[in-house]
């Protein structure tokens, strides 16, 4: 298989993930208005795909050190295809909150097995070149992800995200049994028992340098799924963005992920991977600050939402491929346990997240505000105080 091939291949898998929560936003006040329930109550569909994401990759990343990386990986896009169908097709919300759960499980083996397959092929510092790449080419899913699912709601109502997503699996499907070749060459028989299991987390657990880049890479999550969960209700019920607008306004804060993707690959080889963590982080903490101060200032427009977004969406892109690459780099021999980790720890950030802002909503913008800051603030503090003590270089 081909270097562009495996790019393709990865970035389409990792491109599940925003799009499994990104397509459907604008239909989030619609589903709220169709089953009758509250904001809180129909973001549930949204959380509980993320707790799912989060602790399936527990299991997955080790069954791809087990049995390799394509078969986890074909298993896990069949089961996001079926289960796309499952949401698209069920009757009430509690059906759909559990078929959302069960998609995430097809869409967290699909993520974390391509992971594994970039620290399989690549060594840490071109793996982190290659990550910013395929995180470079995935921003398209949520640039034109939303705007889509505006469409889709206003033309189909919200069942068509899930039909549409249910589509993308099938052709990731397809694309997997086709085209990848097994990239672990270290099979290891003991990586599904639980013993086996326990040493392998603790010894991920206890070394300095995964903290160091895990955690940030959490946090920076966590900062723009305040956004990704809290501007559907922001810009269309209190700021009165019309639905199928609402995508547009999401992609153009986007694109400052895609742009920081680019300046992470422009910087990495000039000033090294803790460097550039070091100027995303510090970058995210000022554009929350600054979002919290304006609105405090008295301002309330949808241009400020999707500015703080900008900003903080730079930031992260920015501070993801550096923490993706960097949490794997100790452990060339249990990378699917690593990234799996990894996973679990920056759904488990973003569904605290999530939480927090569906909580949150009285009808303004200082909610969303202020929590942005305050992940910002925890993002930069954290990522400072633990590159010290894993003395990253």
């Amino acid at each position: 298989m081909s270097a562009t091939t495996l790019l393709w291949l990865v970035t389409g898998c990792m491109m599940l993930q925003p799009l499994s929560t990104d397509l459907y936003l604008a239909s989030l006040p619609g589903m709220a208005l169709d089953f009758g329930v509250s904001p809180a109550a129909v973001q549930q569909t949204l959380s509980l795909f993320v707790f799912g994401f989060g602790t399936a990759q527990l299991v997955s990343g080790p069954l791809s050190d087990r049995y390799g990386r394509r078969p986890v990986l074909i298993g896990g896009l069949a089961l996001y295809l079926l289960s796309g169908l499952g949401c698209a097709l069920t009757p009430s919300l509690g059906w759909l909150i559990a078929a959302r759960f069960v998609q995430a499980v097809g869409c967290c083996t699909a993520v974390v097995v391509a992971r594994a397959i970039i620290r399989d092929a690549y060594s840490p510092a071109e793996g982190a070149r290659v990550m910013a790449k395929a995180l470079s080419l995935l921003s398209l899913a949520p640039i034109f992800g939303p705007i889509l699912g505006g469409y889709l709601q206003v033309a189909f109502g919200w069942r068509a995200a899930f039909v549409t997503l249910a589509l993308a699996g099938m052709a990731m499907w397809f694309a997997a049994m086709r085209h990848l070749t097994e990239s672990n060459p270290r099979l290891n028989p003991d990586a599904m028992r639980l013993s086996h299991l326990a040493a392998t987390y603790r010894d991920v657990l206890r070394t300095p340098a995964f903290w160091a880049y895990a955690l940030p890479g959490s946090l920076s999550y966590a900062s723009i799924f305040v956004f990704i969960s809290g501007t559907p209700f922001v810009l269309i019920k209190v700021l009165g963005v019309p639905a199928q607008y609402y995508g547009y306004l999401f992609a153009f804060g986007v694109l400052g992920y895609l742009g920081g993707t680019l300046i992470c690959r422009r910087l990495l080889g000039r000033i090294g991977v803790a460097r550039v963590l070091a100027l995303g982080t510090t970058l995210g903490m000022l554009g929350g600050l600054g979002f919290l101060l304006l609105v405090l200032a008295g301002l309330s427009h949808w241009t400020l939402v999707v500015m703080a977004q900008f900003v903080v969406m730079t930031a992260h892109g920015i501070n993801f491929p550096c923490a993706q690459s960097g949490s794997l780099a100790p452990f060339p021999d249990k990378a699917g346990a690593a990234a799996g980790l990894f996973g679990c720890l920056v759904m488990y950030a973003a569904l605290a997240a999530g939480t927090w802002v569906g909580g949150s909503h009285d009808g303004t913008l200082l909610p969303l505000a202020s929590i942005s800051a305050t992940v910002g603030v925890i993002l930069f503090v954290g990522t400072y105080l633990l590159a010290r003590i894993g003395k990253v270089e």
